[in-house]
């Protein structure tokens, strides 16, 4: 009887070893499965108030951890790495740039990573989430498209031509918009797409119109041609635009050609449709005063009344072109030195004045709860220009989408590629170039 007993128990504790085991496994099973999720590359975002600055970082896991990061808007490409530690959740890493300790203090979650990022004693929230397989973007790379030579090497963009329609046909040039932006309107400082320049590419050829249009620097197709942030002048954005619009008047493909210029785009498309042989330009969302001027009324809705004067001087410095050493520590995200030559640069056009200088029709368009650039800007282009049209899109915001005037339910729409193009915005594209013979 005893002896029955003995060997039960001696079974029990057997039984109990096996599945500690067991359990043991699966955790470690598990980690390694975490750890390995890891391994990658992470798309994201530092907070930095009015400004995020979009971050990619790759980990990797050999016999050790490595990592880079990648700041794509100030010249940064594959930075290395230091003091990576990962002891999931918890995932920390530094970069260390000219005797500063740059910190990541972050949490992952299902999908992403999320903590704390600190320098010169201030910190902001970072977010990153992983870029699976890329099929997306794949699928994006299957288009079809075309190079141009500049001065700072070859771009990149993508062509969409009228489905069955021989040519040669009307091509449009899409110019986009400022920050890191792409050739189909989406930036990674805003999560998700929303698609906007894509599909007014698509409403072209569906109308006969074939479109050019491209990646800024730094970005997508063009991420190899990036001008670091210090040594980029609004110039360079205006010298891409004028080598796209000479390529495209030069192809035998294309009978004429139409510059559509969105938000900074719209400036960029005026000073480069001014000297080039161009048969129309559309402005859609484009400022009519020096930035400046708009950034100084952007300011005031969020600092304090000495930062505002602060910021004044700041700016009235700038626009003489004087560099400016003395940056209060709360305005450095907006006035950081290696910026401020291309704002400088900037600085030194006058929407309303460059597009008088234009010798072609003129369509300005702007949405009527665009919480970005107000409808008012549209109409003192319209003003300045004889032979312009003014159109108001009813209901439409910044990134060209239906969208109600409040505005945070309005932000909501720029990460929803579902929603489509707002109503009368192709419409009124279309007619204008109609009546301008641009298209049969």
């Amino acid at each position: 009887m005893k002896r029955k007993i003995f060997i039960g128990f001696v079974l029990i504790i057997t039984s109990f070893f096996i599945t500690g085991c067991k359990d043991q496994k699966e955790e470690d099973s598990n980690e390694k499965k975490q750890e390995k999720e890891l391994e990658g590359t992470w798309d994201g975002q530092i907070q930095i108030p009015d400004r995020p600055l979009p971050i990619v970082i790759t980990f990797s896991n050999e016999d050790d951890w490595t990592g880079t990061i990648s700041i794509p808007v100030q010249g940064v490409k594959d930075y290395p790495l230091s003091n990576i530690s990962i002891d999931l959740p918890q995932v920390f890493f530094q970069m260390e740039l000219q005797g500063q300790k740059i910190t990541f203090d972050g949490e992952k979650n299902a999908e992403s990573i999320e903590g704390t990022f600190s320098q010169n004693g201030q910190s902001f929230l970072f977010t990153l989430e992983k870029t699976e397989d890329r099929k997306e973007e794949t699928a994006e790379d299957e288009g079809q498209f075309m190079s141009v030579d500049t001065p700072n090497g070859e771009l990149n963009g993508e062509l969409l031509l009228p489905d069955g329609a021989k040519g040669p046909h009307p091509v449009v040039l899409i110019i986009p918009g400022s920050g890191p932006t792409d050739r189909n309107g989406n930036t990674p400082t805003i999560p998700g797409k929303n698609n906007s320049l894509k599909m007014l590419a698509e409403g072209l050829a569906e109308n006969g119109i074939a479109s050019l249009r491209y990646d800024k620097r730094g970005v997508g197709k063009n991420q190899d041609s990036l001008i670091a942030e210090e040594d980029l002048r609004f110039e360079d954005f205006v010298t891409d635009a004028r080598a796209w619009i000479q390529k495209l008047s030069q192809d035998e493909q294309f009978s004429n050609v139409c510059v559509i210029g969105h938000s900074q785009g719209s400036l960029v498309g005026m000073l480069a449709a001014a000297d080039t042989d161009v048969d129309t330009f559309i402005s859609i969302a484009g400022a009519s005063r020096s930035i400046d001027e708009v950034l100084y009324d952007q300011l005031q809705d969020g600092l304090s009344d000495d930062l505002v004067k602060e910021s004044e001087k700041i700016l009235e410095q700038l626009k003489q072109g004087e560099k400016v050493e003395d940056i209060p520590q709360a305005l450095q995200s907006t006035f950081r030195p290696s910026v401020q030559a291309f704002m400088s640069s900037w600085m030194q056009y006058n929407p309303v004045e460059e597009i008088q200088k234009l010798p072609m029709p003129v369509l300005v368009i702007n949405g009527e709860h665009d919480v970005q650039v107000a409808k008012k800007e549209a109409e003192n282009l319209h003003e300045a220009h004889k032979n312009s049209k003014l159109l108001i899109i009813n209901e439409m915001n910044h990134v060209l989408k239906r969208a109600p005037e409040e505005r945070a339910e309005n932000l909501d729409t720029y990460s929803n590629p579902d929603l489509p193009l707002a109503e009368g915005l192709m419409d009124g594209i279309i007619s204008f170039l109609k009546n301008h013979q641009f298209v049969k």
